[in-house]
């Protein structure tokens, strides 16, 4: 007879977890929280405000372009009919 396989790893947390009274979820949390405190990452606001930000430049951006663009067409008609 095959020895039985052990058990998936969140298993063995989850019933480590139960047994300890949820210390485990609260430590996991900590070190998670540790982790990504270290990393180089932004709020979801901060986040926010630097897309809608980059959406207005690149309306901007377009906006200028177009105005260029009727100013060179201009310049180019006014050369010719000299």
């Amino acid at each position: 007879m095959a020895p039985k396989p052990p058990p998936p790893p969140w298993d063995l947390l989850q019933q480590a977890s139960a047994r300890m009274g949820g210390e485990l979820d609260k430590g996991a949390r900590a070190l998670a929280q540790s982790a990504l405190s270290k990393l180089d990452v932004v709020s979801r606001e901060e986040f926010d405000a630097q897309s809608a930000l980059l959406k207005r430049t690149q309306e901007r951006v377009i906006e200028l372009e177009n105005t260029l663009e009727a100013l060179a067409k201009a310049l180019e008609e006014g050369n010719s009919e000299a």
